[in-house]
């Protein structure tokens, strides 16, 4: 191991490492939520309560105002390694069969919110889901996360995936009102 490292919280070298001087810096999380469990009258509300702002899938001509969005945003990450959300490019912001996203818009056209997940299959894994801060607190990034797993049900997605640090109250709520359950936590150790 290096001078850090990720692990389950209940992996069994936690505490020889704690012991040996290691220290957490940080706390993470993962859930899931099964297709049979979702409820779309719920996730629909969730949508519907944001309105006047629309929440929509993106389309490559929103590549631009994603992009400016980004990099706005790119340093509000709250957690460390296990959570650190990379600067989008070009090339990974482009959208795809397997790499999604959905914008939240206001009516004046600007980009206020997005939400970008990775196809694999049946499993759709939420790669990471942020809001302008002068929007943040009404309910977008919800909006955005139930508007993601209600298109994709309908592409036959049977299990979706997110996560997060601990330090980021909204996204835990978020995540717990679209219906995802904690599945797994992580530490971050450094030496």
């Amino acid at each position: 191991m290096g001078e850090t490292a990720v692990l389950r919280a209940d992996d069994q070298r936690v505490p020889a490492l704690l012991e040996a001087g290691w220290r957490i810096t940080a706390r993470s999380w993962a859930a899931q939520l099964d297709a049979d469990r979702a409820d779309r009258r719920v996730l629909r509300q969730l949508v519907d309560r944001v309105a006047p702002v629309v929440v929509q899938e993106l389309r490559p001509a929103d590549l631009p105002a994603v992009l400016a969005l980004d990099a706005a945003t790119v340093d509000d990450y709250p957690g460390s390694v296990a959570t650190q959300h990379e600067a989008l490019t070009g090339s990974s912001a482009a959208l795809s069969q397997t790499r999604r996203g959905f914008g939240a818009w206001t009516l004046s056209g600007d980009l206020v919110g997005t939400t970008y997940l990775d196809v694999d299959g049946d499993t759709v894994e939420t790669a990471f889901t942020v809001v302008a801060r002068d929007h943040r607190g009404r309910g977008i990034g919800t909006a955005l996360k139930a508007a993601s797993v209600l298109a994709l049900l309908d592409e036959h997605v049977v299990r979706f995936r997110t996560g997060g640090s601990d330090d980021n109250p909204a996204i835990i709520a978020a995540g717990t009102a679209v219906g995802y359950v904690r599945d797994e936590e992580w530490v971050t150790l450094e030496r």
